[in-house]
């Protein structure tokens, strides 16, 4: 296994630790005597203005618009480092992982469509089961130490890559709001000035970083969700220094960022997200379409839905099966995926931002997220333990 690989598994791994840790004080938070604390923690108001310029949001909405663009800006590093000059690079090595991706987000939207079509507000949360989190999956993974074949990890990584892109294709087609067309042209000549930058071969990053930002505020003015700024800003960051061919700015900028995200970005979105008042929660609760839809999508249709496309794709001939690996493990590991916590909250926070309070829409998400990744965290450990076996 390359030092590339080797080193953003120990940090995913080691990030997913942090998460458990980060959701479970926000689940102490929201259900102590500290929970009015919480609260006001999350509506804290946050100002920046620069003359007319003016950004005002409550602190939850700062980490989900602003912290977790700088996330999608990995994910983008990530994806283009991998297609231009890693395991993505090799036609053989992508067909697996894509087809499993593409299971894992069908049936699992399908369940959710199926559960909840009756219901117009409930039906704007079809996407949220169809998020893997890489992190938690990963940490999960590690529990078992060796026993785990290294191309099963590769595989988790490339399939969560897959999903991530899914997932913002999604969020930019379907999670946008009313659009401003003087910020999209200012987003526009942004993206023009990055590629100038990037056809004239400056490899000064932080000259990339002063044009993404005010790319990022013209995409959050602009009504195109603002984190998917971050992943056109990554598809200009140059894989090559021209002057010195063996320097990479984006695998250093990567580097760089992997602990910021890891131990700092996903961490302190999961504390202000998976904070979940479960007072009074009732089997009611937990059997309604909502919660359901979303707990059976990521329990049931993500392990589904993924091992079905990859069993179709070896068993034809078109894929192989990772080296070392059984379907025993395989399946252990298409079961993990249903842990969809951050980005499933992520997209649900999406989903539900404008649906009226009394409707308990964020709280019958979060209860699904938690209950569907619980689950399939369990469960997964569990097959891998047995089919792992020294």
């Amino acid at each position: 296994m390359n030092a590339t690989i080797r080193n953003f598994l120990s940090l995913e791994s080691s990030g997913g630790i942090i998460l458990m840790i980060a959701a479970v004080l926000a689940m102490i938070a929201a259900n102590s005597p500290a929970a009015g604390l919480y609260a006001l923690f999350l509506e804290t108001p946050v100002e920046v203005r620069v003359g007319a310029l003016e950004i005002a949001k409550p602190l939850f909405l700062w980490v989900n618009d602003g912290l977790m663009a700088i996330f999608f800006f990995l994910v983008g590093l990530e994806l283009k480092r991998e297609i231009v000059d890693g395991e993505l690079s090799r036609p053989a090595n992508v067909l697996l992982p894509a087809a499993g991706a593409v299971g894992g987000i069908v049936l699992p939207v399908g369940i959710y469509v199926w559960i909840n079509a009756g219901s117009p507000a409930a039906m704007q949360g079809w996407a949220i089961p169809a998020a893997t989190d890489i992190a938690f999956a990963l940490g999960i993974l590690m529990l078992l130490g060796s026993r785990v074949p290294v191309s099963l990890k590769v595989f988790l990584v490339s399939l969560a890559i897959f999903d991530d892109l899914g997932a913002i294709i999604i969020i930019a087609i379907f999670y946008s709001g009313d659009l401003s067309t003087s910020a999209l042209m200012m987003a526009l000549v942004c993206i023009a000035v990055l590629g100038f930058l990037n056809w004239r071969g400056v490899s000064s990053v932080s000259t990339y970083i002063l044009v993404g930002l005010v790319m990022w505020i013209a995409v959050l003015k602009s009504g195109v969700h603002a984190t998917l700024a971050g992943v056109v800003l990554a598809t200009f960051i140059p894989m090559r220094d021209k002057d010195n061919p063996d320097h990479s700015p984006l695998r250093d900028l990567e580097h760089d960022l992997h602990s910021v995200v890891a131990f700092g970005v996903l961490p302190l979105f999961a504390f202000v997200n998976a904070g979940l008042d479960l007072g009074g929660v009732s089997l009611d609760d937990l059997l309604h379409p909502v919660p359901l839809g979303i707990a059976a999508g990521l329990f049931v249709g993500k392990q589904l839905g993924i091992f079905l496309l990859c069993y179709l794709a070896i068993r034809t001939g078109l894929a192989r099966m990772p080296d070392g690996a059984n379907w025993g493990s395989l399946y252990g590991v298409c079961v993990l995926c249903g842990v969809g916590f951050t980005m499933s909250l992520f997209v649900g926070s999406l989903a539900f931002e404008n649906v009226a309070l009394d409707t308990r829409m964020l709280f019958d998400e979060r209860l699904g997220i938690i209950l569907g990744s619980l689950l399939s965290g369990i469960v997964g450990y569990g097959v891998l333990r047995v089919s792992l076996r020294d």
